[in-house]
């Protein structure tokens, strides 16, 4: 979400503190500059610092507030059907190059776990993807004989100890879960302790490449600095400085996550079921009892309408296949999906100096630790094994091509047609407290909230990326825009990029005959 306190925090955000690093003011130097506090961002400035790099992680709110706090955090190289894909797409080579780079990943943050003593609830444990459907079994026999080809300790199995009927499965030996905050708490102190600085509030606007060293600004005013660095890391959700023209090639999706308290003994695994929609299951510790972490319901960023049924949908399927006493969390998070299926990572297209990551496809706690292991290796000079099929300059496999052009077409249609669905925008007076939508005030169509106190709350309906109109999401009380993914607060702050600037307040002129106040 890009806050800590959102309309529903994880179970990690709330049950960690917040942290208090200063905000970058002035000027300072050092050897690279790592833009994003998330578990990429924060690997890449630790294995950097440790190979003798000084460094300085900038963070736009605070650290691991983003997708990194809001995943359901399974430390898993299988990542549904996946292998059998990367090999028909991108040959055996490099989907075995994939492969190994998320087994790395794993135990990269098993390593660290255990230098640091961090007390984050890892544990190890079998990772299935699963299928409720016969017809579906000869997919998963084809991916275990993917996986295996490349080396994985995968297996088929239609046993598992989920509480309903599964047709088939592949099982992967050794996988992990964790406390995905309390870990990433942990790698800032180590960060701290070791002489790197870590900056919260410190939104980055602008990398200037024109001299011989990269310069990082943020923030304005008061609040304002620069970082000149010879290495420039972008480890954010989407990279804001985007020559590679990655909104075209990765797409935001959004899905939905329940923490609930069970009768009874839980599954032993962590799940992901194939069917549609896709259903996730893990154990997770609550107060000392073992719950249930579940989640699905995913759809586009700021497509989803009334995304409160998605909540609803999920605790139905939910209480009817658990013995579920009690829902303890809800929440929700985006994450990028790129048409070939592999992230981003490596230097970025037409620059010299900035590395970036991006398309995790809902596997940030592997693929996000696995690029920061090749760019920490990219930005120290040294060769790594993977880098050649995660290469962010490189050029999709014609595989890809009719996905890039169906996104891509999707976009275009979302911009023309929710242009056109904002004229004649009902008036503000339509609006009741705790809602939001797209509304006429004072002859202007603008993106309005109703604070449950009856106060308004307007802001320009315009996306400050590429001109997008914003869709509201009732649910999380943000402005989500349909084309590339940025959120927004309910006052038109920025949460998530590639935006960098917020929602245009609109202040509306004054009614005395009207008893709402207008802020």
């Amino acid at each position: 979400m890009g806050s800590l306190h959102p309309t529903n925090p994880s179970v990690w955000v709330a049950t960690t503190t917040s942290t208090s690093y200063p905000a970058l003011r002035g000027r300072i130097d050092v050897d690279v500059a790592v833009v994003g506090g998330g578990i990429t961002g924060l690997t890449t400035a630790l294995l950097l610092t440790r190979a003798g790099a000084r460094v300085a992680v900038l963070e736009a709110d605070r650290i691991a507030s983003g997708t990194t706090g809001y995943t359901t955090a399974k430390v898993t190289s299988l990542h549904g059907l996946t292998y059998a894909q990367l090999i028909s797409t991108h040959g055996q080579d490099r989907a075995r190059q994939y492969a190994d780079a998320n087994q790395a990943a794993v135990e990269q943050v098993a390593t660290l776990v255990d230098q640091l003593g961090i007390d984050c609830h890892f544990e190890r444990r079998p990772a299935f993807t699963y299928t409720t459907e016969a017809a579906r079994r000869a997919d998963i026999a084809a991916e275990v004989e993917a996986a295996t080809t490349l080396g994985l300790p995968a297996s088929y199995t239609e046993d598992t100890s989920l509480p309903y009927p599964v047709e088939a499965a592949i099982r992967l030996e050794d996988q992990a879960q964790f406390h995905p905050r309390r870990y990433c708490l942990a790698l800032a102190q180590a960060l701290a302790e070791s002489g790197s600085q870590v900056f919260e509030m410190s939104r980055v606007l602008e990398i200037d490449e024109t001299d011989t060293s990269p310069v990082v600004r943020t923030g304005g005013g008061e609040v304002a600095g620069e970082v000149a660095a010879g290495e420039v890391v972008v480890a954010t959700l989407l990279p804001f400085v985007d020559l590679g023209g990655f909104f075209a090639k990765a797409h935001p999706f959004h899905s939905y996550a329940l923490a609930v308290r069970v009768e009874g003994v839980v599954p032993e695994g962590m799940y992901l079921g194939v069917d549609s929609p896709t259903r996730s299951v893990r154990p997770v510790h609550l107060d000392g009892e073992v719950g249930l972490i579940l989640g699905g319901q995913s759809h586009k960023v700021g497509q989803g309408g009334d995304t409160e049924q998605y909540y609803a949908e999920l605790e139905t399927w939910a209480r009817a296949s658990f013995p579920v006493r009690s829902v303890e969390h809800r929440w929700s998070a985006h994450d990028y999906v790129p048409v070939d299926q592999v992230p981003y990572v490596g230097r970025s297209p037409r620059s010299q100096r900035v590395q970036v990551a991006t398309g995790f496809k809902k596997w940030g706690m592997t693929n996000g630790t696995a690029a920061a292991m090749i760019l920490a290796d990219n930005v120290m000079g040294r060769p790594n094994p993977w880098a050649e099929v995660f290469d962010a300059t490189r050029v999709d496999p014609k595989g890809s091509l009719k996905e890039f052009v169906s996104e891509n077409l999707d976009v275009g249609k979302r911009f023309v047609s929710d242009h056109l669905a904002r004229l004649g925008s009902p008036p503000a007076e339509h609006l009741g407290p705790g809602e939001g939508g797209l509304v006429e005030v004072d002859g202007q169509d603008v993106a309005a909230y109703r604070r449950p106190d009856g106060s308004l709350v307007a802001v320009s309906a315009v996306c400050t990326h590429l001109g997008c109109t914003v869709a509201w999401n009732p649910a999380e009380t943000t402005w989500d825009c349909p084309c590339h993914g940025s959120r927004f607060a309910c006052d038109g702050t920025v949460l998530n990029g590639p935006a960098l600037e917020n929602l245009a307040p609109i202040e509306p002129d004054p009614r005395p005959d009207t008893p709402t106040e207008v802020r």
